[in-house]
């Protein structure tokens, strides 16, 4: 689509009752990032109140119609995806204004591959919308959703907002809280700030686009200008079970808890795949934030949710019975999948998954699920199916792993919050379930058959470019960081995604190809990791002829003070980090500055500062090392596990210790704090 361009979706789809938008971006350096939003307004062009402006702190709407369904690593950046169930949106809802912004002072120029794409409730790809070239904009409108008589049209919007989210939401009527605001007028620094809109394509000057507002004027000329506001209200204070348990009134530790989902029971994969299977879909149906998020990205509506498990289907002479189905009603319509289910490292068969694809088809039903502890990845599908495309009804084929599972009821249970106390409780009892060792869910377990010779052939340099075993390894690598993000995510309730530094366009297999060459060539296995509010990208590294993983993170040299100062201070915040932590001066124009441990810095943090004064300092590298497992296995001699504690210990050791990525403003006074103690 071009800039101004509208379509019907019902003219491209005849699964349109609900939708997936997705907006994309991808950055030069791998920081960059934005957040997405999303507006429902009326005929008059606002929102009828505040809870119709969706964010990060009110990702879901009470009836269903909107969800922030997060962030899906790409090639080469990321992906933000938004499920919309258009039958679900009130009749008082005209149109449905998609946008993203930037924070502190960053813009969408130094983003790169712009772009917002929708999907029907298949999965099938409808219409992709580029915005070239952004401009030096803070907050960007992508695309709008909007009625036409009976139907759903979307229209290329692609304009931007130098006054930020803020500007953009109460431009259309969003109510803004402005606490950072009375804080800089408190200190003198008040900024005014009237939003104002920018054209970000070379659209002619006659171009009016009817679904983005002009800017409002002041009611008074004379009047004082808007303080500058930051952050939207927040949404209501949902139930999260306490960090700390409480204190058990069992006489001594061998006296276990009762659960609601018993493990010891379990002795063969058939019967964890079928506790595994009725545990997790009801859990679902009990809970409908729960089965809402995890059937949301699958093209579901928001509605009733019914699960059933062991159900016969005919097919040929012989009846299949999938593991599970959901069902979900709507306004009298129903969406059903077929899901499958495999545990303990058991993987999908391809026949198996094909027969459910053609009795989902032949009976009007909308997907299949296969579930199982493999991590899909980008352009490489776990089962191969075929698809007859000459069918009417289209069946889509989704994949969730356990980790996703998991990950999912951490962050409602710790961080996010449901709806009573009583769903905080069923899903900390699947989480625990989940978690033991009996259950056989337990994610990612296995680097797969060629990882021994893999290691092998590179501790006598037998190893070869273009063996095929080598890019086996690296994908089950990239299985593995997967993982080890959800996990870290689900922990910490912040967003924690692989970080991709491929050029533009770069196809995800020849990518994985180049990363296979690099370790026959060099016998290392390494990624990086976007942590939300860490001062860098996290860095894992496996180096295979050492046997040593090495996690290490990098921080920018501040805008201003004095080199020793800066090294004061870093040592200060590291104080309670570990003495071997390896520091290392990162200095303009050579491959490496001064450098020692923790423990050899702390009473000399000069020895930090190169010899020649006038050598510019760029940042520091702090870095911890550890053996490597060996096993491909996940015990507690293998590498998966060793992977997993070392990214663990580093941030909650190290990186927890650091300052967040301050605005100039607050650089500047942190600054000039430093230089009045020194």
């Amino acid at each position: 689509m071009t800039m101004g361009s509208n379509v019907s979706l019902a003219a491209l789809s005849e699964n349109v009752g609900s939708a997936i938008v997705s907006l994309g971006w991808s950055s030069p350096t791998g920081e960059g990032d934005a957040d997405v939003s999303v507006l429902l307004l009326d005929a008059k062009g606002k929102v009828r109140s505040d809870a119709d402006f969706y964010f990060y702190n009110n990702p879901v709407a009470a009836d269903g119609s909107v969800q922030l369904l997060g962030k899906e690593p790409t090639a080469d950046g990321s992906e933000d995806r938004i499920s919309f169930d258009l039958t679900a949106v009130p009749a008082d809802v005209e149109r449905i204004v998609v946008a993203a912004s930037r924070y502190e002072q960053a813009r969408f120029a130094e983003l790169d591959d712009l772009k917002v794409t929708l999907a029907d409730a298949g999965g099938e790809s409808l219409l992709r919308f580029v915005i070239d070239d952004p401009g030096p904009v803070s907050a960007i409108i992508f695309g709008e959703l909007y009625r036409r008589a009976e139907d759903w049209k979307f229209r290329a919007v692609g304009q931007g907002y130098e006054s930020g989210l803020a500007g953009l939401a109460t431009d259309f009527g969003v109510d803004i809280e402005d606490d950072e605001a009375d804080d800089e007028t408190e200190s003198g620094t008040a900024v005014a700030e009237e939003p104002a809109a920018v054209a970000v394509s070379d659209a002619p000057p006659q171009t009016t686009l009817e679904a983005v507002p002009a800017p409002r004027p002041p009611a008074d000329e004379e009047a004082a200008p808007k303080k500058r506001t930051a952050r939207p209200r927040t949404a209501k204070k949902k139930v999260t079970l306490p960090r700390a348990p409480v204190k058990s009134l069992a006489e001594n530790e061998s006296w276990k808890s009762a659960r609601l989902f018993p493990v010891s029971v379990l002795k063969s994969d058939r019967e964890r795949e079928m506790r595994a299977t009725s545990v997790l879909l009801s859990v679902m149906a009990q809970v409908p934030e729960f089965g809402r998020r995890l059937t949301a990205a699958f093209g579901a509506p928001a509605g009733r949710m019914e699960t059933f498990t062991e159900v016969s289907l005919p097919h040929g002479d012989t009846p299949r019975r999938p593991d599970g189905v959901i069902r979900v009603e709507r306004a009298g319509k129903l969406w059903t999948a077929l899901v499958e289910t495999k545990t303990n490292g058991n993987a999908l068969k391809a026949d198996q998954v094909q027969a459910y694809m053609d009795i989902a088809a032949r009976r009007g039903y909308e997907a299949v699920i296969t579930l199982s502890n493999d991590v899909a990845l980008e352009g490489s599908p776990l089962v191969d199916v075929k698809i007859d495309r000459r069918r009417k009804h289209q069946v889509a084929l989704w994949h969730l792993s356990w980790a996703e599972v998991a990950h999912q009821a951490q962050m409602l249970i710790r961080h996010e919050g449901v709806g009573n106390a009583a769903h905080a409780w069923l899903l900390q009892e699947l989480l625990h379930y989940l978690q033991h060792d009996n259950s056989g869910c337990h994610g990612f377990q296995n680097m797969g058959s060629a990882w021994v010779p893999v290691r092998n052939g590179i501790d006598d340099e037998t190893l070869c470019q273009g063996d095929p075993r080598a890019l086996e390894v690296v994908e089950s690598w990239e299985r593995l960081i997967r993982q080890v993000c959800l996990r870290l995510g689900g922990e910490l309730g912040q967003k924690v995604l692989p970080a991709q530094r491929a050029r533009r366009g770069t196809d995800p297999g020849a990518r994985r190809a180049r990363l296979a060459d690099q370790l026959c060539l060099e016998g290392r296995l390494q990624a990086e990791l976007r942590v939300e509010g860490a001062p860098g990208l996290l860095t894992v590294n496996a180096d295979l002829r050492t046997a040593k993983l090495r996690t290490s993170v990098e921080i920018p040299a501040p805008e201003q003070g004095y080199p020793l100062t800066w090294a004061k201070r870093l040592l200060r915040r590291l104080a309670e980090a570990p003495a071997d932590l390896h520091v290392e001066t990162l200095v303009e124009g050579e491959t490496g500055g001064p450098r020692g441990t923790l423990e050899r810095l702390r009473p000399e943090p000069a020895d930090l500062l190169p010899k020649d004064s006038a050598t510019r300092i760029t940042g520091f590298r702090l870095s911890l090392f550890k053996s490597m497992g060996s096993g491909r296995g996940s015990a507690e001699s293998g590498f998966i596990r060793s992977v997993d504690d070392a990214v663990h210990r580093f941030y909650t050791s190290v990186v927890i210790h650091l300052d967040a990525p301050a605005s100039g403003r607050a650089a500047a006074a942190a600054a000039a704090k430093e230089r009045a103690t020194v």
